[in-house]
């Protein structure tokens, strides 16, 4: 099975998803089902079937869950030597050639990307033209809109 890259704080994040599924979330379920059980015929009990669907979504989720950190390679940032090349963790500051807007950027990984806070996947467009670069370098992206050309700024492990 293939590893997935996902950087040290990503990995936190889901553990702690995982250890509240499994601590938390498996008890209330259970206590659901029991609860819609003591209503009576379980034939005709919403209450009884929409707890058996958050059970299968919780054990679901488990087992995805323990999937990914079992093949997950934790990368930390703050301990990566690239020699300021664009790699997978670093943070990268760009400059947009058309209109001088600036943008910072971490290439993540799947599981932690989220464009709000500037984390990009690791598979996506902007991710795949920065990654090999160094500071100065000119990354052009394939954006719906047309071509975007980036100036990379600087390149930084945190």
């Amino acid at each position: 099975m293939a590893t997935l890259p996902i950087t040290k704080r990503g990995a936190e994040i889901l553990k702690a998803e995982l250890h509240n599924l499994k601590a938390f979330e498996r008890a209330a379920v259970i206590a659901a089902i029991s609860e819609a059980r003591s209503h009576g015929d379980l034939s005709e009990n919403a209450e009884y079937d929409a707890a058996k669907d958050r059970q299968a979504f919780v054990e679901g989720r488990i087992v995805e869950l323990e999937g990914k950190l079992s093949t997950a390679q934790i990368i930390d940032p703050s301990s990566l030597n690239a020699e300021g090349r664009v790699v997978f963790g670093a943070t990268v500051d760009l400059e947009s050639e058309d209109t001088g807007a600036k943008v910072t950027y971490q290439i993540v990984g799947e599981d932690e990307a989220d464009i709000k806070y500037g984390l990009v996947n690791i598979s996506s467009p902007i991710a795949r033209a920065l990654i090999g670069k160094s500071e100065g370098d000119i990354a052009e992206v394939q954006a719906p809109g047309g071509l975007k050309s980036y100036e990379i700024v600087t390149v930084r492990y945190i």
